[in-house]
């Protein structure tokens, strides 16, 4: 019965294993940079919030062409009144005098008179150049909206590039661990037999098991930065969290060469949006002015009176032009110019300020580029020298010409050194992206 049941907890345990190995296959996915981009342009959050402010400009634009559509609208009116002049107002609007209403006692003391109107209006606008300017206005908001949206999308892109360099270095560290867990725990064995010969004092032997333990501990570390780089990623393309992401296309690129003199092009979409919204600004400072000049415009109704309730006895129509002019308003159309011609300096100002805080990053990222193609280069001679270093006291070590502490100090420099080399390469890679996105531009 016992052996039954060892057997049967061992059939489940090897279940359980494989289990976990089918639900961890199903939740890792190969993934490429230009897969990333695209999904994360077509379905991020803030690029998905960008295009509907971007709709939200085009509906307000659309709303100005109220200025060249007629105003109709359909009223009907119930009404009674004893007052002497509605009262034969009504019978007026009703065609139902006669000789009769003419009686001073009937004009001066009416009954109840009912009155059931039926009214079409129509107001055309005609000649409003304030309006015509504001309408200008809102067509250069759409195209703000535009070039912030695909500034968005280059922001997206540009982090985007970033979490995938990430991931690449989360997977680079795990290889470098892996390989420092493997010679950690060759170094606890041979420390071990060296203890067991005597050769060796059992204080090596805890010193090489708390090393090999700590090089499990990064290693378990490191392989969670996976998963919360892979995270991201889900986050910036809009899909759910929970997917483990696997690389094929390690970004190795370093052609990019290190130009200070290069500057930061005016055709950049954010700036190319605050151009567009002085443009926009100077408009309706156009239409505030405009507003000084007069309006035309026609209107007209037809109605249909009638004593009777859903009657429709008589009809009329009235009909006109209207030339409006407001000569004062108490000074509020001037102060409006005043403040939006402020608003738009202000704008003016804020562009320039963008632009020289844009062309001092681009320099200094330049700079920084620089700076982590030299660290690359010293970290590769540096891996050289501590492989070679490693190597020796090993093979000094077996001879017993030196401490376990030495050669454990010399393998933990060398992952170091390795791990050193993959942040080097995403700095520099990670600043290769940000120089893209500093010199990105709407052609």
């Amino acid at each position: 019965m016992k052996k039954k049941y060892v057997l049967n907890a061992t059939i489940g345990v090897c279940f359980m294993l494989f289990y976990q190995t089918i639900i961890a296959q199903d939740s890792t996915q190969i993934l490429t940079l230009a897969d990333a981009i695209t999904r994360a342009e077509a379905n991020n959050q803030s690029v998905q919030l960008a295009g509907i402010d971007e709709q939200i400009a085009q509906s307000n634009y659309k709303q100005t062409n109220a200025i060249f559509l007629p105003n109709v609208g359909v009223s009907y009116t119930a009404m009674s009144t004893n007052n002497p002049l509605n009262a034969f107002g009504f019978k007026l609007q009703q065609k139902s005098i006669t000789q009769a209403d003419f009686n001073p006692d009937l004009l001066n003391h009416p009954s109840g008179t009912p009155d059931f109107s039926t009214q079409l209006s129509v107001q055309q606008p005609l000649v409003n150049l304030d309006m015509l300017y504001m309408r200008k206005g809102a067509a250069k908001q759409t195209e703000l909206y535009q070039f912030k949206t695909k500034r968005t999308k280059e922001y997206v892109t540009y982090e985007v590039q970033k979490a995938y360099l990430q991931l690449q270095l989360a997977y680079d560290a795990v290889k470098v661990l892996e390989e420092a867990a493997q010679t950690a725990h060759a170094m606890y064995q041979l420390t071990q037999n060296y203890f067991n010969q005597g050769l060796v004092q059992k204080s090596d032997v805890l010193n090489a098991q708390v090393h090999e333990s700590m090089v499990a501990t990064n290693l378990a570390n490191t392989k969670s930065n996976i998963k919360n780089a892979s995270d991201y990623l889900s986050f910036l393309m809009g899909v759910p969290t929970g997917m483990i992401y696997t690389i094929n296309d390690k970004i190795v690129d370093d052609t990019m060469v290190a130009d200070t003199t290069m500057k930061v092009p005016d055709a950049r979409a954010d700036f190319m949006a605050m151009k567009t919204a002085i443009e926009a600004s100077k408009l309706m400072i156009k239409s505030s002015k405009m507003s000084y000049l007069p309006k035309l415009n026609a209107f007209g109704n037809y109605q249909l009176n009638d004593s009777r309730m859903l009657g429709f006895g008589s009809n009329a129509y009235l009909a006109g032009i209207q030339l409006s002019w407001n000569i004062f308003n108490g000074n509020s159309t001037k102060n409006t110019i005043v403040t939006k011609t402020l608003e738009r300096n202000k704008l003016e100002q804020q562009l320039a300020q963008q632009k020289n805080q844009s062309q001092l990053e681009l320099n200094k990222t330049y700079r920084d580029l620089q700076d982590a193609r030299f660290q690359m280069k010293q970290q590769q001679t540096a891996i050289e020298q501590a492989t070679e270093a490693l190597r020796i006291l090993q093979n000094r070590y077996q001879q017993g010409l030196v401490k376990t502490t030495d050669v454990l100090m010399a393998e933990t420099q060398l992952a170091q050194q390795k791990l050193s080399l993959a942040q080097a390469a995403f700095n520099y890679h990670a600043t290769q992206a940000y120089i893209q996105f500093l010199t990105a531009t709407t052609h």
